[in-house]
């Protein structure tokens, strides 16, 4: 289902630093030796969870508090429930209802909010920069090759100018530690897209592009002056152009599309002409995880809904117009290799493709770690190092989750890999190494924390391999209009749309959110969206 099959998004995920380096000019702020465990009779083994996502948030819900102490670390403090964010970005949620606080678990959790900079897995010990006092964490910013700062991703990332301050940095020691710290929203290198482009991943992103619909619909009200917008300034910011054609690409879409004709065009009836939405992807289909057929009923609802399907176009850059189009009122231009020259206008640029590795995976991949005893030929000590996946970049982990390592000299010529006994990765950084296509998905990470913490439950981690069970997608397309693809069976229309609500409420986590989704969905359907903007 779209609620299982949506990118972890993600964000959303992860706590890592920007590849866990200072920043230039600045000192460490002083390093504490942090402890949460109490003195008491009865000892209870320390999981630490890097990451309050699908994987991570749902890991810590399902392992037994009575037998373990919890602790998570997350540069945000909540989960979120990413397959609905396209709803609350168009006002037919609000925010927090697709919101869990961590500290809301049920039983004793600890939390600390905050960037894993580094891993000692010889001493057991994790190195945090604290992020408390941030208040970027919710937005994404994909990594690249500006230097750090506190603008943060829903991940933890950091880029942009040089900061002012950075947190304290903590230790905090482990008995197990569960890896859940996600993956990146991949941009391909393309120029401008990390500048300009609006991303889905996390809340903040919701909030932002709902803010950005409003506002360029109002810009484009005021009546023509001479220092008002032409006709055809106002088709270009009237173009919401979506780039990438999986689930949430196409939700977003659809929901805009819900959006700007149920609830803004009774009140901006004379912009209604100039509106246009357009759904860009590289691949000869949108929603690959699809047949065809369903697929192409996808295509064949947007055509009638007036949405634009732009399929094998490829993005080469995105940048601010020219002139006061651009400088006051945001305008982008965006350059595709099939029309050559030419540069399409738009008001807004959603981002939604691939999926790129979190930097804390690389520096954790180049550690060289004590080995598991002497060489039996030689008796020389042994080193190893966590494997990573050469085309993904996520760690590899074995069928009971644990991280995978290489030996160096190798004990046994051809032997089973090493693992790091005390040490899982599950989520969007993990790759299976018995079997790498498994998607990034968060019905993937969902399965595999509760696989785990079961496992952990019963003292039984290592005896039964984990086996992913698709349980079919969902994609919601607009008005009332949705498709699903099981495993036996698919559906279209009306009735696919029931199953996909039907299947995002019975997914919410807790029990408030499980009366307040339909709730707001019944707001929204007797009285329309929100549409202010605050």
């Amino acid at each position: 289902m779209s609620s299982l099959s949506r990118r972890a998004g993600a964000p959303h995920r992860g706590v890592t630093r920007y590849q866990g380096h200072l920043l230039p000019g600045l000192t460490h702020a002083p390093t504490r030796s942090f402890s949460l465990a109490k003195t008491t009779g009865n000892h209870k083994e320390r999981v630490v969870i890097l990451g309050s996502g699908w994987a991570g948030y749902g890991f810590a819900r399902t392992l037994d508090p009575a037998k373990y102490e919890r602790v998570i670390i997350s540069p945000r403090s909540y989960f979120v429930f990413t397959p609905l964010l396209a709803s609350t970005s168009v006002g037919t949620l609000e925010f927090r209802t697709i919101l869990e606080p961590v500290r809301r678990l049920p039983g004793k959790i600890g939390f600390y909010q905050g960037w894993a900079d580094d891993i000692d897995f010889d001493r057991k010990t994790i190195r945090v920069e604290t992020n408390a006092a941030d208040d970027s964490a919710s937005k994404t910013v994909v990594p690249g090759p500006s230097p750090p700062t506190p603008e943060t991703t829903g991940t933890g990332m950091k880029t942009g100018p040089p900061a002012k301050t950075k947190g304290d940095i903590i230790d905090i020691r482990y008995d197990k530690l569960v890896i859940a710290c996600g993956a990146y929203s991949q941009t391909f290198g393309i120029e401008g897209v990390r500048e300009h482009a609006h991303f889905l991943r996390d809340i903040g992103d919701a909030r932002r592009i709902r803010l950005r619909v409003l506002s360029l619909f109002e810009m484009c009200s005021y009546p023509r002056g001479s220092d008002t917008l032409s006709d055809a300034d106002k088709r270009a910011l009237l173009h919401f152009a979506i780039v990438g054609g999986g689930p949430t690409g196409i939700e977003f879409a659809a929901e805009l599309h819900d959006l700007i004709h149920e609830d803004l065009a009774p009140m901006y009836p004379e912009l209604m002409p100039l509106v246009s939405i357009t759904v860009y992807d590289v691949a000869p289909k949108v929603l690959p995880m699809f047949d065809q057929a369903l697929a192409q009923y996808a295509m064949d609802t947007f055509a009638r809904q007036g949405i634009s399907v732009k399929t094998q176009h490829h993005l080469q850059r995105l940048r601010l117009a020219d002139g006061e189009l651009g400088r006051r009122h945001g305008a982008l231009k965006i350059k595709i290799k099939e029309l050559g020259d030419d540069e399409l206008g738009a008001g807004l640029v959603v981002w939604s493709t691939g999926l790129m590795a979190n930097p804390l995976i690389a520096k954790l991949a180049g550690k060289e770690l004590a080995g598991p005893g002497p060489n039996p030929l030689s008796g020389s000590p042994t080193t190893r190092r966590v494997l990573r996946d050469a085309r993904t970049g996520g760690l590899l982990i074995d069928e009971h989750l644990r991280a995978c390592t290489a030996t160096t000299p190798a004990p046994a010529p051809n032997g089973p890999p090493s693992v790091l006994e005390d040490v899982f990765v599950i989520g969007d950084c993990a790759v299976m190494a018995a079997d790498p296509s498994l998607p990034k998905t968060a019905q993937v990470a969902s399965q595999q924390a509760t696989y785990l913490a079961k496992q952990l439950n019963a003292d039984a981690v290592g005896q039964k391999p984990f086996k992913f069970r698709n349980l079919g997608t969902l994609a919601y397309l607009g008005s009332w209009k949705a498709i699903h693809q099981g495993r036996s069976e698919t559906l279209r229309g009306w009735v696919a749309w029931v199953v996909w609500r039907g299947a995002y409420l019975t997914k919410s986590m807790s029990m408030r959110n499980k009366i307040l989704v339909p709730v707001y969905w019944f707001i929204s359907w007797l009285f329309g969206r929100g549409i202010s903007r605050f």
